[in-house]
């Protein structure tokens, strides 16, 4: 018998101090943290401050509006939701980055179009260094468009000069 309850302490003690999984409860609310508030105020320009994102604004304004965004989270907004009521109420410029469409495509599609461009003069110039070609010395040094008298002319009032 008491080698019974020896054997049953010793296998039902280690039990109780052996580590398990901890489940939260549903229904239980998650509260948003404030990283969670940062990357969302991260795609939004502080409409006060020129080109500072909102996250890290230190203005009372961005203050109010980092625990605004925390309040909605709270209430169960989406991002989505969150940035376009930012949008709606100070205007596109909120945004650090532009939507893709309407007049503000150009923010994306200007760039490509210069480096194209660039790209092609490129080309051209460095297509024209390697056409050039120097003449040798058995090809004629008369230009197109002189005739023989005007350059015999020309050398008779160079050898004048000198």
């Amino acid at each position: 018998m008491n080698i019974r309850i020896l054997l049953m302490c010793t296998l039902i003690i280690p039990t109780l101090f052996a580590p398990s999984a901890v489940h939260a409860q549903e229904g239980e609310e998650k509260f948003p943290t404030d990283n969670d508030v940062n990357a969302i105020a991260g795609k939004l320009y502080c409409p006060v401050c020129p080109n500072t994102p909102l996250d890290v604004c230190e203005t009372k304004a961005c203050q109010d509006w980092r625990a605004q965004i925390k309040q909605q989270l709270e209430d169960g907004w989406t991002e989505d939701q969150i940035i376009d009521y930012f949008v709606l109420q100070y205007g596109e410029r909120v945004l650090a980055n532009p939507k893709r469409e309407g007049f503000t495509s150009l923010v994306w599609v200007l760039p490509v179009i210069a480096v194209v461009l660039g790209m092609t003069v490129i080309w051209r110039v460095i297509k024209g260094w390697w056409g050039f070609k120097k003449p040798s010395g058995s090809e004629s040094n008369i230009e197109p468009g002189f005739d023989e008298e005007s350059l015999a002319r020309i050398e008779r009032e160079l050898d004048e000069m000198r």
